[in-house]
């Protein structure tokens, strides 16, 4: 392993212009305290939140493991973050979580980073990249069931405001889980919160396939 690879992230100087310096400065928050030798991007905290969950419960400590976790604000910056964590940059070893909606930006990126070409899904899954239907947040519903989670919103307090969310004009055509979806989305912090309160829940025979994927990449 090169000098280059075992090196500390803490203070990247090559990406030029006030965003990638931007960009630079919040990887290097994400990864304080880890000696980075591989480099998960997610999509947001709360992908971070429900993969350092699973890991933990699975007995693993992925900072001491060397695996930092990079919430890039959503996928479209991927690009970016490849030049500066990837063969480019600081050639660290690379793994990833999407959604759906997002596959494409990761898969051009990936491409343009020089890492594969005509890159579909399973070529994907080679490089240590990973997609979610439609988001991490749906996997854990599903996985879960409807009713197993609103028993985690009843302990959290949040049966009633649920309740008055489901009753409101836009949620009355939705499914049970669609709402449930939404609500978590919904309320300043709700959704990190709850990223780490439904992996808790879940059977760790059932495990949603992305995520159970990725931590056996990393």
């Amino acid at each position: 392993m090169s000098e280059q690879r075992r090196r500390r992230p803490a203070a990247p100087q090559s990406s030029p212009g006030g965003r990638d310096q931007r960009l630079a400065a919040a990887a290097a928050g994400a990864l304080a305290g880890v000696d980075a030798r591989t480099v998960v991007l997610v999509e947001g905290i709360s992908d971070r939140v429900a993969l350092q969950a699973m890991a933990a419960r699975r007995g693993r400590d992925l900072a001491a493991e060397g695996v930092g976790i990079v919430p890039m604000g959503g996928a479209r910056s991927i690009g970016r973050y490849l030049e500066l964590f990837g063969p480019s940059g600081l050639d660290l070893a690379l793994a990833g979580l999407c959604d759906a909606g997002e596959e494409g930006d990761v898969r051009r990126g990936l491409e343009r980073a020089g890492l594969g070409s005509d890159l579909g899904r399973a070529e994907m899954a080679s490089l240590g990249f990973f997609v979610c239907v439609v988001d991490l947040e749906d996997e854990l519903l599903r996985r879960l069931g409807a009713a197993a989670v609103e028993q985690v919103v009843e302990g959290q307090g949040e049966l009633g405001p649920f309740r008055t969310f489901q009753r409101q004009p836009a949620q009355r055509e939705r499914g049970l889980h669609q709402q449930l979806h939404r609500f978590m989305g919904t309320g300043s912090g709700r959704k990190i919160r709850y990223a780490r309160l439904l992996v808790d829940a879940l059977d760790l025979e059932n495990v949603p396939e992305p995520l159970d994927r990725l931590l056996g990449h990393v």
